[in-house]
């Protein structure tokens, strides 16, 4: 769980941090789009220099932005697998019993686990790492304002998103904690078949569930306290506002895109 990033904001001082967190969630939904969209080599090319760009862009140490890889790795290799082995074409280098790998099930994988792996970081480097989840969830709840008309409940569901980004790495932390008291106790994650470790898991899952419910109670407890009705009548002590900074980011973002559909048409090579 320490590999999550969801919830894991990293402070900088960067272009991508001083951005709105507002407009960093249309560039995140924009830039999926763009991953979306390619089709070719290089498309896929562009989209893998922009994600390097975008690194770079954050100040954000490559070793903490590929923590966010982590997690997803066996999706990667199932997605691969199935693409190089399903994906029928006219060049066939190899077949063996029911086994074919043909060169658009090479370049399928390939571009398939770039397009996981361009999602990956450009969402956590827009809206995880350089954004806090508060600044989120009211970018979200902000975004979403035209709802009201239909009354729909805006601000419960950014609160609660603010609480479950909020409590994430607390209980990561617990867990941690937890699992360093079952094996004190002779409890082992690593032996056994599979069955075995899921069991395991049970003296983890039940105290971690006792405790969370602990916390949820505590903090109902709190809001009620402080005399929490909603967000009827309240007011941000942080207005966020539109700089220049963010219509340029915005620019280039759409710039981006009209570069991937151009290489779309006009583009060489394989296409899916």
């Amino acid at each position: 769980m320490k590999n999550i990033a969801l919830g894991q904001y990293y402070p900088a001082e960067s272009p991508i941090h001083r951005l709105d967190a507002r407009m960093k969630v249309i560039l995140a939904i924009l830039y999926i789009v763009c991953t979306f969209l390619c089709k070719n080599v290089l498309c896929f090319a562009a989209l893998a220099c922009s994600s390097i760009l975008l690194i770079l862009i954050s100040r954000i140490p490559l070793r903490t932005v590929l923590r966010a890889i982590r997690p997803i790795i066996f999706i990667m290799l199932f997605t691969a697998v199935i693409n190089l082995f399903f994906t029928k074409g006219e060049v066939l280098l190899f077949s063996w019993w029911k086994l074919q790998i043909y060169r658009e099930g090479i370049y399928s994988a390939v571009f398939m686990v770039v397009r996981i792996i361009v999602l990956i970081l450009g969402t956590s480097l827009f809206l995880t790492y350089t954004t806090t989840p508060i600044a989120l969830t009211d970018a979200i709840e902000s975004l979403l304002s035209p709802l009201r008309i239909f009354h729909a409940p805006i601000h419960e569901f950014a609160m609660m998103m603010t609480i479950a980004l909020r409590f994430i790495p607390t209980l990561s932390e617990e867990t941690s904690k937890i699992m360093n008291a079952q094996k004190a106790r002779g409890v082992d994650f690593s032996e056994g078949g599979l069955i075995r470790r899921a069991k395991s898991l049970v003296p983890i899952l039940i105290p971690l569930f006792v405790s969370s419910f602990r916390r949820a109670d505590e903090l109902a407890t709190a809001m009620e306290c402080r005399c929490y009705r909603g967000g009827k009548g309240r007011t941000k002590m942080t207005i966020p506002r539109l700089h220049v900074r963010d219509f340029v980011a915005l620019f280039l973002m759409v710039a981006f895109g009209a570069g991937i559909v151009l290489l779309n048409r006009y583009g060489y090579g394989y296409t899916m």
